[in-house]
């Protein structure tokens, strides 16, 4: 039985409107300066990551925690599955086990595949790059499918096949360069490279 991993935001879906609406919400009650469009311009890294960009370090890990409790009640509703995730999904599932691994918060993303009927096995969530990579050698996947360079560099460190998606922030190539090995301009057409 084959496992094939999957990455949430910008892979299985648009998060950007859910997420600039909670860091609008943050920039309001912090009072500190957020440039919400270059935020979800470049969304993948764990969100920390950006927090601390904008926030003095002291202050970010508090912030992190108000941004999760939000999440839920702003964000939901706002997000869309990107076009051919359920199919992709689906023929995944065909061939075995799929997980979500993503560097959002695990509860939250489980909200929005609940919400948007995306079906997977299991979801690990707060996993970037090395931690994605030691979920996927744990769960023994063969494929990873990303929309983000360190998307690919997991795949490459756990020693699975890594197919890019441009929906993200990420060229296809840069995608190539950092080790995919398919590159695709969206999940539609990723049924039929499934092995």
């Amino acid at each position: 039985m084959t496992t094939t991993g999957f990455d949430l935001d910008m892979t299985l879906i648009d998060s950007r409107p859910g997420i600039k609406a909670v860091y609008d919400e943050i920039v309001t009650e912090s009072g500190f300066a957020i440039d919400t469009d270059l935020v979800i311009s470049r969304l993948g890294p764990p969100l920390e990551w950006e927090l601390a960009n904008w926030i003095p370090e002291a202050e970010v890990a508090r912030w992190a925690d108000r941004y999760r409790d939000l999440y839920p009640q702003i964000a939901l509703d706002l997000v869309e599955p990107l076009p051919g995730a359920h199919e992709a999904l689906a023929a995944a599932g065909r061939l075995g086990r799929t997980i979500v691994i993503t560097a959002k918060h695990g509860p939250n993303a489980r909200l929005h595949l609940e919400r948007l009927g995306l079906e997977v096995d299991e979801v690990f969530g707060q996993a970037w790059r090395e931690g994605k990579a030691d979920v996927l050698r744990a769960e023994g996947a063969t494929t990873y499918v990303g929309d983000h360079v360190h998307d690919m560099d997991a795949a490459g460190l756990a020693g699975a096949a890594g197919i890019g998606v441009t929906t993200g922030p990420c060229t296809a190539d840069e995608l190539r360069a950092a080790g995919a090995g398919l590159v695709l301009p969206s999940l539609e057409d990723l049924a039929q490279h499934l092995v």
